[in-house]
């Protein structure tokens, strides 16, 4: 979907006019910079933070470590959805987030699975039951794949192996998987039940404790050290910067603006809930092993309402703030400004309403069932305020000069084509 809401200063390159109580647009990405920054470092220490737990759980596995792995693992996702509007715009983050945070993944590739619920086999994908876990060796397409040692090289490998994107090796939901297993509930309440013994070589479930102890543990690396790029990438002289700064001060602006703008309506409002919800199907949840879908989808809003007033408050309660997009377009024009403003409380306010709801006991898979239609309302109004949000960008868009391509997706375009696949 292309924002082609640009005004005549835009189509000659000028630079638009502002009120002189307006910050300047260099300030703005400054803020925006430093946030992003500040986000992914906070990512990063809670990701160690798992670290440390997973290997509590292998040193020692029990309920009450795997237990504790598993709240780590949630303790470490609010901070980096927060991250998330980023990843639009910015094709260093885009790149590299397949890497951190892809879904929806089949799991058969990683270890064992339901055979009943999960099939055995995909036309779609070779691996789609290749569970290196218990096997030594793997056949990616014409290779042979040594499988003995499990690490970062052979996890590099398994990544969309096949150029197949459900061949998800690492990452947050690779490591949810490992805590959870799969989620054989439905719709219906209850989320994966994996047993600590699947860690304990000693009274080891399932078989290949030890190869399942080694995956878990080079996931867990991986996402600390993919982090650890990301952070340094967003230092004052690191190269998200540089090539935000190479846009110049509307190519940055316009950054910014699209981050929320396709967060909010193509990934969020369309992959993430409108198709779940059109199919109601809980494999289309994003996190669908620990049913913490409900406070991802809130926590990357939070992020878009934080890109959008530049200030984030750190996990540790400091605050990073400074001149903002909001403020830039205020100046400019107040109506639309204000228009952005309402549209993120509303939104903010009916992710409030889902993520309570989550918490309280129904889950975001169960609120999605074809027999639930008030959790089906909950969604939607979720999903309703996200495309509100959207469309109040576009005044923004155009008050600013700007031009941005916000992303589709067919289940709000085209939903009668997702309905017949």
């Amino acid at each position: 979907m292309l924002l082609a809401a640009t005004a005549a200063l835009a189509l000659s390159g000028a630079v638009p006019a502002f009120a002189a109580d307006a910050p300047a647009a260099s300030a703005v990405l400054k803020t925006y910079g430093d946030i992003a920054q500040a986000k992914f470092e906070d990512a990063l220490t809670t990701a160690k933070a798992l670290n440390v737990a997973v290997d509590a759980l292998i040193a020692n596995p029990s309920d009450a470590t795997l237990a504790a792995a598993r709240d780590a693992w949630k303790a470490a996702r609010p901070s980096y959805q927060q991250t998330e509007v980023y990843r639009f715009g910015n094709a260093i983050v885009d790149d590299w987030e397949g890497r951190v945070n892809a879904w929806p993944l089949d799991e058969g590739l990683i270890d064992y699975v339901d055979a009943k619920s999960y099939g055995d086999s995909s036309d779609s994908n070779p691996l789609y039951t290749a569970n290196v876990i218990a096997n030594k060796t793997l056949q990616i397409g014409p290779d042979k794949v040594d499988a003995t040692e499990i690490n970062a090289d052979l996890l590099h490998k398994l990544q969309e192996a096949g150029d197949v994107e459900a061949n998800v090796a690492t990452g947050y939901h690779a490591i949810e998987f490992l805590l959870w297993g799969q989620d054989l509930n439905g719709t219906g309440p209850g989320a994966g039940n994996r047993p600590a013994t699947d860690y304990d070589t000693k009274n080891c479930t399932n078989g290949n404790c030890d190869r399942r102890a080694a995956y878990l543990k080079a996931a867990t690396d991986l996402l600390v050290s993919d982090l650890e790029e990301m952070v340094a990438n967003w230092q004052p002289e690191g190269e998200a910067r540089k090539q935000l700064s190479e846009k110049g001060d509307e190519g940055g602006l316009a950054t910014i603006l699209t981050g929320i703008g396709s967060l909010s309506y193509g990934e969020l409002a369309g992959e993430r809930m409108k198709l779940g919800l059109i199919l109601h199907d809980p494999e289309e949840e994003h996190d669908c092993f620990s049913d913490n879908t409900a406070n991802s989808h809130y926590y990357d809003q939070v992020g878009m309402v934080s890109a959008w007033q530049g200030k984030y408050t750190r996990a540790d309660g400091s605050v990073v703030e400074g001149p903002s997009i909001r403020e830039l377009a205020a100046a400019k024009n107040a109506d639309a400004a204000k228009r952005v403003d309402e549209a993120l409380a509303n939104t903010s306010a009916k992710m409030q309403v889902l993520k309570d709801t989550s918490d309280k006991g129904e889950a975001y898979d169960q609120m999605i069932g074809a027999d639930n239609p008030k959790g089906n309302a909950i969604v939607q109004e979720a999903i309703d305020g996200l495309i509100g949000q959207t469309r109040a960008v576009e005044a923004v868009v155009a008050a600013l000069g700007l031009k941005i391509e916000v992303e589709g997706s067919d289940s709000l375009d085209n939903p009668d084509a997702v309905g017949a696949e």
